[in-house]
């Protein structure tokens, strides 16, 4: 669906501004919709047309990584909870866990310990990342600490795994079946060079290009607009076979990374996670020596966006969540309408419920879920689907109470060891500890 042209000349005039404004080379933006790029617009020198030039993602493909890895543990051959030694044996950080490196919990150094400046010198085989015992410089799962040498781990994750390089991997299992075929890991032409822009004069100095070797997994790719915004439809959900929409569910949970009230950071399992100005948004930012990189989406909406700049630093990094916010206010989403739609569970079941004195909700929601929810007051919220390894029970996808059974007869819940009961403490219902004999008094 093309946009409206006032929302179009308002994206434009964003776009524009950023570009004179961070004083880029060149600058591409794009607005994700209905299963790929919907609008585009350029700014600066870049070569047309503009959705077929290729920047350098950055760490857009740790995202790529991600999915990999994923894809093997909804096929059973690793588990999150893995050591690394289990798959990649014989590094000094063997005791690391994949799902730890996925969340930038695992406490290892950011940077390759055994190289220069990974990002501006040629990488070779994982021997030249220089792990040692001390290469992990905070407590594993204590803290998020972001790990580009993580991502270079996972890399090798999967070409263990899979008996076959990291990029014949990706390329293979993510990137054709997303119709992704001019995402490459060196430049193909048409291709933006990358900048330096001199701090105090408008002069600029050409940024090196090179094979990233086991870091390539961290920082390697390049991409066009019309690709990325592919990437972009898959975090919204049009994944095709690719990726489960439970898994991509899990991605964008979040994980670790700082959680404050009004607004917050974090981070799911290869995507980063961000609450700004009222809205929630999945995606990654990249950079990489003359490059910056950004590709968000809002699923309430959706709808994505995305940015491509051929400078080292410069422009305002949240141009794609203002153009999210442009989209959001001109062009809100049109929400399917209401049907009814058979209860997935006896009527009789639903309604209001309480845990000792408190009042939840158990309803039935759209795509033949049921919620648990707080009734006049907060509570733990969760929902569930039908449990795929126990009839008649029910599986909690996220909240509180996400991986929990929930079970249902006539007088009581049982979800975690909790009894929700149709009264509070109702002395029929098995009450963990029981119910006093003298019941409710004065």
């Amino acid at each position: 669906m093309s946009l409206l042209p006032s929302t179009e000349r308002l994206l434009s005039a964003q776009i524009a501004r950023d570009q004179v404004a961070g004083r880029v080379p060149g600058l591409v933006g794009g607005i994700i919709r209905d299963g790929g790029l919907a609008w585009s617009r350029s700014a600066g020198d870049v070569h047309q047309p503009h959705d077929d030039v290729q920047f350098r993602l950055g760490s857009i493909t740790k995202t790529v990584t991600a999915i990999a890895v994923l894809r093997l543990r909804d096929e059973g051959l690793i588990g999150l909870d893995d050591e690394l030694d289990r798959h990649v044996p014989g590094t000094p950080v063997g005791r690391l866990t994949i799902g730890q490196l996925l969340a930038h919990l695992s406490g290892l150094t950011s940077e390759t310990p055994g190289e220069p400046w990974w990002e501006r010198a040629p990488g070779g085989p994982l021997e030249d990342l220089g792990l040692q015992d001390g290469s992990t410089v905070l407590p594993a799962g204590r803290r998020f600490h972001y790990s580009n040498s993580g991502f270079g781990l996972l890399g090798e994750v999967v070409a263990r795994v899979r008996g076959r390089s990291w990029l014949e991997v990706v390329t293979s299992e993510v990137l054709l079946p997303l119709e992704m075929s001019r995402t490459t890991p060196r430049p193909q032409q048409p291709a933006a060079q990358g900048y330096a822009v001199h701090p105090w004069a408008d002069v600029v100095q050409p940024e090196p290009e090179h094979d990233g070797g086991v870091m390539a997994p961290a920082g390697q790719l390049w991409s066009t607009a019309r690709d990325l915004a592919r990437l972009g439809a898959l975090l919204l959900g049009d994944g095709g076979d690719v990726l489960a929409a439970d898994t991509l569910a899990e991605m964008a949970t979040p994980i670790s990374g700082e959680q404050a009230e009004a607004g917050w950071s974090s981070y799911g399992l290869g995507v980063q996670v961000m609450r700004f100005e009222g809205a929630t948004y999945v995606g990654h930012g990249g950079s990489m020596p003359g490059f910056l990189a950004g590709l968000w989406v809002d699923r309430a909406e959706h709808a994505g966006a995305l940015t491509l700049a051929n400078t080292t630093s410069g422009p305002d990094n949240r141009l794609v969540l203002r153009m999210l916010q442009t989209l959001r206010s001109s062009e809100p989403f049109i929400a399917e309408p209401w049907t009814p739609a058979a209860a997935p569970v006896p009527l009789d079941l639903l309604g209001p419920w309480y845990w000792g004195p408190s009042p939840v909700s158990l309803r039935a929601i759209a795509g033949g879920l049921l919620q648990l929810e707080g009734l006049g007051r907060r509570a733990r919220s969760s929902r569930f689907r039908p449990h795929p390894a126990e009839p008649g029970a029910w599986l909690a996808l996220d909240g509180y109470y996400a991986g929990e059974t929930l079970r249902l007869s006539p007088t009581h819940l049982e979800l975690a060891t909790f009894i929700f009961t149709r009264e509070p403490y109702d002395p029929a219902a098995p009450v963990p500890g029981g119910v006093d004999p003298e019941g409710w008094h004065v």
